[in-house]
Parts: C-alpha cells; sequence; structure tokens
C-alpha cells in the first residue's frame, strides 16, 4: 500500500535516501549519467568553438584527412 508523505522536509528524506541508496547499489546507471553528461557538455562546446571559427569546404576537409594517411 502506498505512503503519503505530508511533510515537505519528511518527502525531502525519503527522497535522499532513495537517491543514496540508487547511487551504492547501481554505480553503472551514475556512471553511464555522468558521462553522457561530460559528452554532452564537450560537444556543446566543440560546437561553440566551431561556430566561431571560419568555414572551409568539403574538399580541404578530405584533402586534409588523406594527408594523414
Amino acid at each position: 500500500m502506498a505512503t503519503v508523505i505530508e511533510n515537505d522536509e519528511k518527502l525531502k528524506e525519503v527522497f535522499k535516501q532513495a537517491m543514496l541508496e540508487l547511487f551504492a547499489e547501481r554505480r553503472d546507471l551514475v556512471r553511464d549519467m555522468l558521462e553522457e553528461i561530460v559528452e554532452d557538455a564537450a560537444m556543446s562546446r566543440a560546437i561553440a568553438e566551431g561556430s566561431a571559427t571560419p568555414n572551409v569546404s568539403r574538399d580541404n576537409v578530405f584533402d586534409l584527412l588523406e594527408s594523414v594517411n
């Protein structure tokens, strides 16, 4: 049967406890979540940096890639 929590402080404490249990029992989920956050932040930074630089042609990009091989 579901329990109704009327007190905000009690609700906050129950939520904290649930989060601590999640972190302790499912470290893989926490790791995956943090990995996604870091990847999203890096992608956002790369997009911002890229939008502040001049455009290059597709041919220039492929020429550069071919010269590396």
